[in-house]
């Protein structure tokens, strides 16, 4: 599990929350359910009403996935391949049967257990695509759905204080009370801004983020089968992988996969 979601998150709004303590107000001023309320599920409610049931599940899916995904490492892809790649130069691409077990990532097994069994190298390597870019797309509609909440949930609070001012339009007649009423009203528009840019926009970057490095992963998983069942030199498979590595910058691995 990568913990930077979750720690981004409590440093952002431990900032707000300082910068309050700071000006003399109190965290818990903001922690008004109403305005809670309306951001958070007016802001899905319109995600449901931009989409379908299916994208809003999608978007749970890869929001669950993002936060409790590691980030995979290049390196636990190239050293198995190598290690294959020395065996079926060895013994022979058959005898990479008896070590399908061993091998976790069930991508990988299904490649080599394809390239074993025989298959046509521009059929594999159409099969194994075809997986990759269907990742891709689920995580461009889990993706685009917080996004989109993160475009909503502004407009929503600014309904949301829109709402607090009619009421207190409503008790002009007990002035005592005003400030305490328009205080509340703009809570929801902070409610609006502070989701959008503190949850909704980064989890979804973070999920195209982390959609692109898995389908990095997957491609050198594809090159690297592919290799092995041509008959490349192990050495050769190392150099071919690790030449094709992504940088670690989130615009770095987008753009090269």
């Amino acid at each position: 599990m990568d913990l930077a979601a979750i720690i981004g998150v409590v440093i952002a709004m431990a900032a707000i929350f300082v910068s309050m303590i700071l000006e003399g107000s109190s965290p818990m001023a903001i922690f008004l359910i109403p305005p809670i309320l309306l951001v958070i599920v007016g802001s899905l409610g319109a995600c449901l009403g931009s989409g379908t049931v299916a994208s809003m599940m999608t978007g749970f899916k890869w929001l669950s996935y993002s936060f409790t995904a590691k980030p995979p490492s290049n390196e636990e892809i190239v050293d198995p391949l190598v290690k294959m790649a020395e065996k079926a130069r060895r013994e022979g691409l058959l005898s990479l049967e008896s070590e399908m077990d061993s091998i976790e990532d069930p991508f990988m097994s299904r490649g080599l257990q394809m390239a074993v069994d025989g298959t046509d190298p521009d059929d594999l390597y159409d099969i194994l695509m075809a997986e990759v870019k269907a990742k891709k797309a689920s995580a461009a509609i889990g993706a685009a759905f917080w996004t989109d909440a993160g475009g909503y949930a502004p407009t929503i609070g600014i309904v949301g204080t829109v709402i607090g001012l009619i009421h207190v339009l409503e008790n002009l007649s007990e002035p005592e009370s005003l400030g305490h009423l328009i205080a509340a009203a703009f809570v929801a528009t902070l409610w609006g801004v502070m989701s959008a840019n503190v949850m909704f926009l980064p989890w979804g970057k973070r999920i195209k983020y982390l959609a692109a490095l898995e389908a990095a992963k997957m491609e050198l998983v594809i090159d690297g089968v592919l290799a092995i069942q041509a008959g490349s030199n192990p050495r050769v498979v190392a150099t071919k992988l690790r030449s094709k590595m992504t940088p670690a910058g989130p615009k770095q691995v987008e753009e090269a996969a």
